[in-house]
């Protein structure tokens, strides 16, 4: 063999080993990031879905561990929604279903951003808060996660004034589902989009224009006038915040003075 086919050949086996030593460090990368994974899921079904995990009938065929385990913490929201607890138990019982609805579908579609995992995270710090009866010590107003933008001032306009008024005390599931809806919807325009916010758009008007008819049914001229002036005031305070040009980087959402 002459000498630069010698040399070749020894490149070669250098190469493949080195080759071989990457593939080998990638694979047994990969199986413990799907060990640390399963280890999560696992934890987070313990947590919720105690014994009866494996006799939990799933929702549709296929259910993955991670959706049986939010389907078990969306059991446990629910006593929480009943007439016997307070508006503020019930508005927070109602956000809490309104994120596992958005993570469950999150999983559903094999998503990899974070949304998923922001929404299951929420979900289960609002469960911890209400089985401990610290509920109160939760922050009343949604900060917009870095995920999400704030489009719609309008709609937040009105979230945030029906939060002034006591709002929550007559339509705490409504107020509860419309904010998570506005989130959502942001989230996929920044995403995908606007042919893929327009659905969660509207069910976010739908639910704050019930909330809205619903305050204004129990209360009288004067302090529905009041309301009104609110959400002006909060327009006015939001309108310059609006994500016009669709990049999602969060918002803080403060009271008015």
């Amino acid at each position: 063999m002459s000498k630069s086919a010698s040399t070749v050949a020894t490149y070669k086996r250098s190469f493949y080993t080195a080759l071989s030593a990457v593939l080998l460090l990638t694979s047994a990368s990969s199986a413990l990031a799907a060990s640390d994974r399963v280890k999560t899921n696992t934890l987070i079904s313990n947590d919720y879905c105690h014994s009866n995990l494996e006799n939990h009938i799933p929702s549709y065929q296929y259910q993955s561990t991670q959706q049986r385990a939010l389907s078990c913490m969306l059991t446990q929201v629910k006593p929480y929604q009943q007439a016997d607890k307070t508006a503020r138990q019930r508005y927070w019982a109602y956000k809490a279903q309104a994120w596992l609805n958005y993570a469950i579908h999150q999983d559903s579609i094999n998503s990899r951003s974070t949304a998923g995992a922001y929404a299951a995270q929420t979900a289960e710090s609002i469960l911890h808060s209400l089985k401990n009866g610290t509920e109160k010590d939760i922050h009343l107003y949604q900060d917009i996660p870095a995920m999400s933008a704030l489009m719609r001032p309008d709609l937040w306009a009105t979230i945030s004034a029906l939060k002034d008024s006591d709002g929550i005390a007559v339509a705490p599931r409504e107020m509860a589902f419309s904010e998570v809806a506005l989130i959502w919807a942001a989230t996929n325009q920044c995403q995908r989009g606007w042919r893929e916010s327009g659905i969660h758009f509207r069910m976010a008007d739908r639910w704050l224009e019930q909330a809205r008819e619903a305050y204004i049914n129990v209360h009288d001229a004067q302090t529905n006038v009041a309301l009104e002036q609110s959400i002006v005031n909060y327009y006015n305070q939001y309108a310059p915040l609006d994500a016009s040009d669709d990049v999602c980087r969060g918002q803080v959402l403060t009271p008015s003075p």
